[in-house]
């Protein structure tokens, strides 16, 4: 079987894979979407606070070294 053949089976079965698919509906999308937003909020803020903590320790150590 060539690559032609094989790519045409291959996208015939990504097809009928995509028919039995069951998407989500949109509140489904939208509360899930809202969740990962607030996530991605929640550990920005926790890595910067991380950040700011850290950079004022190294901050500090290099100060007594001197």
């Amino acid at each position: 079987m060539g690559w032609y053949r094989r790519m045409v089976t291959f996208l015939q079965e990504v097809v009928a894979e995509l028919k039995r698919t069951t998407w989500p509906r949109w509140p489904e999308v939208r509360g899930t979407t809202t969740v990962v937003i607030i996530a991605i909020f929640i550990f920005a803020v926790f890595l910067y606070t991380v950040d700011l903590g850290l950079g004022y320790l190294f901050r500090k150590t290099l100060e007594s070294m001197r």
